[in-house]
């Protein structure tokens, strides 16, 4: 046997990628297990064709659905025509003219002195993270921070800085672990505008408020606000300008925007020495300037009047889901933000849900161990502003089906 193979063998045998052969073992049909999926069409509207099945999509982050947006392809165009497919270069050494001036744009709009672009999250998070802490300090990270900050910390850990974690939203053991950090110089602490999974938002003033009395900086990974919640999209931090004043905040472009890269906000004194500092701005390649050109694009939108309308649109859905499917008796984690689960359980039960509802045309994502706790698993729908009234009933008549069945199946088994 080559070694690669019998490294492979090792590597199927540890971990996640156990569980995940398991499940492919028990669930062998594609439908039923709904993960790692081909789309094969796309269009109109948030219609999707996957496995041969034409289904309403229920599973995509473009909240505000432009990346149905002719202005904003456009502009894609038209940066291809003056730009080319790529900049050929890292940003250490030059910088297509573009990309400063969508950053001069995002700071703007966002309300921070400066903003740096990454071409993801992912490297924002894998970059920054680690650049702003030393020995001397500490990061403590909310228990359930998303897994591109969990990457990030446990890089900054094996340069030796320490690391704590709290519990999920809880100010009194943010303190508490805190208190058990010291000493330290500062403390990083670490957490989502809206988390993924739930779609749920810390409480930012309170958490500011320990951050002051502690030596603390709040990071803030807003992907998931971005675009779509504050005044003109600028993200959950948006409503605290103190908040805002004292923190990082770190941006998406490719949900709400539709586009592709990350941002990072912050004082104009920590713009160099992000640079100096994060590997993953240097090393990390740069994002292709005709999607610089498309992000100014969209934030001639976001500007706009017509945001209003978008939002009015998104809100709309958002509301008939989160109250129809409370209406029928479903557990709705979230519902404040285009993120909205519904809680399932045990696992063969949330793939079975998934499967159903795909089967009746909606796919959404069916998310299980270990994306969230065992036995916890959830139906993640994300709403988007360009769904229609009738799909979004359409998904509503369907999950009360689902928790009917559910019902009869319990009634029968008691």
């Amino acid at each position: 046997m080559m070694p690669i193979q019998s490294l492979s063998q090792s590597l199927s045998r540890q971990g996640v990628a156990r569980f995940f052969q398991t499940l492919r073992d028990k669930y062998p049909d594609p439908e039923t297990r709904l993960k790692d999926l081909s789309v094969e069409e796309v269009g109109p509207g948030r219609e999707v064709v996957i496995l041969g099945r034409r289904v309403v999509n229920f599973g995509s982050d473009s909240f505000l659905g432009l990346d149905r947006d002719d202005r904003v392809s456009e502009s894609l165009i038209a940066g291809i025509r003056r730009w080319g497919s790529h900049y050929g270069s890292s940003r250490a050494f030059t910088s297509a003219g573009v990309c400063v001036r969508a950053e001069e744009r995002i700071a703007r709009w966002l309300g921070t002195e400066a903003a740096l672009l990454f071409p993801s999250v992912t490297l924002a998070n894998g970059g920054v993270i680690p650049a702003l802490v030393t020995k001397k300090d500490v990061i403590v990270a909310d228990e359930y921070a998303h897994n591109s900050m969990s990457e990030a910390i446990r890089i900054a850990s094996s340069n030796g800085t320490r690391t704590f974690t709290f519990k999920h939203n809880d100010p009194i053991d943010l303190e508490r672990a805190l208190r058990e950090a010291r000493p330290y110089s500062h403390a990083l602490i670490a957490i989502d505008g809206v988390y993924s999974m739930a779609g749920d938002l810390p409480p930012l003033e309170e958490f500011q408020e320990i951050a002051d009395r502690n030596d603390g900086i709040l990071y803030i990974d807003d992907a998931h606000g971005t675009g779509v919640m504050g005044a003109n999209g600028r993200g959950t931090v948006a409503a605290f300008p103190d908040v805002m004043r004292k923190s990082l905040v770190i941006g998406s472009l490719s949900k709400g925007f539709s586009c592709f890269g990350a941002f990072v906000g912050c004082p104009l004194a920590m713009l160099d020495l992000l640079k100096m500092r994060s590997n993953t701005w240097i090393f990390g390649g740069p994002i292709p300037p005709c999607y610089m050109e498309a992000i100014c694009t969209v934030l001639d939108i976001l500007e706009s009047d017509e945001y209003d309308k978008l939002m009015a649109n998104l809100d709309r859905n958002r509301v008939l889901l989160v109250e129809r499917a409370t209406e029928q008796g479903w557990h709705v984690l979230g519902g404040e933000t285009p993120i909205v689960s519904l809680f399932v359980g045990d696992e063969d039960d949330t793939l079975k849900a998934g499967q159903y509802l795909f089967q009746r045309g909606f796919f959404t994502q069916s998310v299980t161990f270990p994306a969230v706790p065992f036995r916890c698993g959830v139906l993640r729908i994300q709403v988007n502003a360009n769904h229609t009234e009738a799909e979004v009933l359409g998904l509503t008549e369907a999950l009360g089906e689902l928790i009917a069945m559910s019902a009869t199946e319990a009634t029968a088994a008691a």
